[in-house]
């Protein structure tokens, strides 16, 4: 076992069941497959003040071959243990927990597996079969061997977290789960370890994700903040008379604005809000942005929000490749937010 600063660097599963833990005190994971960057060290500062100054902060760092495809995909992923304790240490990890393969999967690949169920088959599933399966597999293995008491996950892979916690509720893991809002760079881009892969042009292209979701968002609360002022202008009345002597007529018209048929709603404005920015990516002639799918789903299990829904929480959920880089990035919404 050795040491960075404060925090101790774990290899096995002996070490990590050797490490002390005060009588009664709370321990907080949070797992990563390193290529750690600011996004995680929020994670992990976390998990600190979850756990407080008496508790116990674990971080892991393993790169799950189950969760890989190709093989070449797996060879890609950055390692960088070295500055990944460095940025564990900085944030309030207590230890880091870096198994190799051997140490995870003796013997080899597991014959037994978590199956995400039909969850796992929508958006990433499909691009990714099998992804999802590997995913919760080796998060199981982690709770069993680093035993906490919470779990800190990014909303940044929301689907992820989704089925961590329809798993955890699922099969009775005592452990709660906290999702942690999504960190970005101040150009909007979702913190990513596969950011590094990106050029500067295919960057800039990738700010039409963040964009899209941006412009969804504001779709929507402009939506509703209008149907708002619409009302209260014409309490119980005719909701277009309204629009109209507020001088609005224009935006009554407005075919973006779907919803005015209805009271709340605007499923069909905010996708086409998010949808017109990545068209036009897309029609980039040097770098364009390959949509692989734009989605507004319930949070609870990733089916598709129906056009009519009025109220209620939803996800916008968007992945694109950038050249040879694929990305995700999502946004949670509420509709209906303002009645």
């Amino acid at each position: 076992m050795t040491h960075t600063a404060r925090t101790a660097l774990l290899r096995t599963a002996a070490e990590l069941d050797a490490l002390s833990r005060p009588a009664g005190a709370e321990r907080a994971v949070v797992m990563t497959m390193g290529a750690l960057h600011d996004g995680h060290a929020t994670l992990i500062r976390a998990a600190r003040e979850a756990a407080g100054p008496d508790g116990q902060v674990v971080a892991t760092v393993f790169v799950n071959p189950l969760q890989f495809g190709e093989a070449a995909d797996l060879d890609r992923y950055p390692r960088t243990l070295d500055a990944d304790l460095e940025i564990a240490a900085a944030a309030g990890a207590d230890a880091v927990f870096a198994p190799g393969a051997d140490e995870v999967y003796p013997g080899g690949e597991p014959q037994v597996r978590i199956t995400a169920g039909p969850m796992g088959e929508r958006l990433e599933g499909a691009a990714r079969p099998g992804h999802f399966d590997g995913m919760l597999t080796v998060v199981a293995k982690l709770l069993h061997l680093t035993r906490p008491d919470d779990a800190f996950y990014g909303q940044k892979d929301a689907q992820q977290l989704a089925l961590i916690r329809r798993m955890v509720r699922d099969l009775n893991f005592g452990v709660r789960i906290t999702g942690v809002p999504t960190v970005r760079d101040a150009d909007g881009l979702a913190l990513s370890s596969r950011n590094r892969f990106l050029s500067p042009q295919e960057r800039h292209t990738a700010l039409a994700l963040p964009r899209a979701l941006f412009a969804a968002q504001d779709r929507l609360a402009a939506q509703q903040a209008l149907h708002e002022r619409a009302k209260a202008t014409a309490p119980g009345g005719d909701r277009a008379a309204g629009l109209n002597r507020l001088g609005e007529a224009r935006a009554a018209a407005d075919a973006q604005a779907v919803a005015l048929a209805r009271p709340n709603g605007a499923p069909a404005a905010v996708r086409a809000a998010a949808r017109t920015i990545l068209d036009e990516a897309a029609a980039r002639d040097r770098v364009p942005l390959a949509l692989d799918y734009l989605a507004l789903v319930d949070p609870a299990d990733f089916t598709e929000i129906p056009d009519d829904r009025e109220s209620g929480e939803a996800i916008l959920a968007v992945a694109a490749r950038v050249g040879d880089t694929r990305l995700i990035d999502n946004i949670p919404l509420t509709f209906g937010a303002l009645t």
